[in-house]
């Protein structure tokens, strides 16, 4: 492995967001692409309204150009293609979506059905891809802190397709406060970069680092209180990239722990709608859960870090039972 070049599409990444992005926020004021606040939402978040939104955009670019300008020879290797085809095809989905909420003004961007169904779309395709190109793609999986692997023959291609749609709507819905989905996307990708250190997997080890290091650009911006969101476009790209991650390093099922935190935020929202229309209670103030541990009197900062923390803590057990 050559750490030189793991540093450098790191930094390069890092450089561009710091370059691009004081640029792009102005820009998006001038265009009026600002956040679109609920009626019914918290009121501490009101004041949101208008912060300039589809910032991930300048992550996804960072990554994918500092990656490849570092590391030209791998412009035809296919985990390096198949993440790229990834982050931006799922990335565009998430484009269209915030184009068309502030073109309207409105939270109604792409119909649930045609955003699933592009999901549905990109998945399929990374999976015939992968089948054709990845050298390492198998239908077994590792059955983590064992030594054992479960071949899951036909089923294996639902199970990923599974994995991409859930990760990226979770990742998604958890992309709700200052910095949140950042910092989680941030130490969910470590885990990967290690895996694929481990197994020599270069291509893999430094596009993980290249998205380390445009995200902690972009969180600078984002953070508290954040000057510009990513938009469905960075939270779309982020979900779906993880789950190529865990697929390249063969660690399926350690996703569903290293994505701990976006996981229970999908659940709170599929708890509190079956239990509202089946009973006509809510479980939780207001899902997704982040919303509701504000409601409980929780700051936005203090939700932020707690969430963080359970990530962290979740990536290192990822870590620990996933090195074998």
């Amino acid at each position: 492995m050559n750490y030189i070049r793991l540093l450098a599409s790191f930094a390069l990444a890092l450089a561009i967001v710091f370059v691009v992005m004081p640029r792009m926020i102005p820009f998006l004021h001038k265009l009026k692409f600002g956040q679109v606040e609920r009626e019914e939402g918290l009121a501490s978040h009101k004041k949101k309204q208008g912060t300039p939104t589809m910032g991930g955009i300048v992550f996804i670019i960072a990554a994918v150009v500092a990656v490849y300008l570092v590391n030209l020879h791998l412009l035809k290797n296919p985990y390096m293609n198949l993440l790229t085809y990834t982050f931006l095809g799922f990335g565009f989905i998430g484009f269209i979506d915030d184009f068309l909420i502030v073109a309207k003004h409105s939270n109604k961007g792409l119909s649930p059905k045609a955003k699933y169904g592009l999901q549905s779309l990109f998945a399929i395709g990374f999976i015939l891809l992968a089948k054709q190109f990845l050298p390492n793609y198998s239908t077994e999986i590792i059955i983590p802190g064992t030594h054992n692997d479960v071949d899951l023959a036909w089923f294996y291609p639902i199970f990923v397709f599974i994995m991409f749609t859930a990760e990226s709507n979770a990742v998604n819905l958890a992309d709700g406060l200052d910095g949140l989905a950042t910092g989680l996307s941030m130490i969910a990708i470590a885990p990967f970069l290690v895996f694929a250190l481990i197994q020599k997997n270069v291509p893999v080890a430094l596009f993980s680092a290249a998205l380390e290091g445009g995200l902690l650009g972009f969180l600078y911006f984002n953070a508290h209180p954040a000057k510009i969101f990513m938009g469905d476009n960075g939270s779309l790209a982020l979900g779906a990239v993880l789950a190529a991650l865990a697929v390249m390093t063969k660690q399926e099922l350690l996703l569903i722990l290293i994505g701990i935190v976006p996981l229970c935020e999908t659940l709170s929202v599929i708890i509190q709608v079956i239990s509202f229309k089946t009973t006509g209670k809510r479980v939780f103030k207001m899902a997704p859960i982040h919303h509701h541990f504000e409601m409980c009197g929780w700051s936005e900062t203090k939700v932020v870090f707690v969430f963080w923390l359970v990530g962290f803590i979740a990536a290192i057990l990822g870590l620990l039972l996933g090195v074998r």
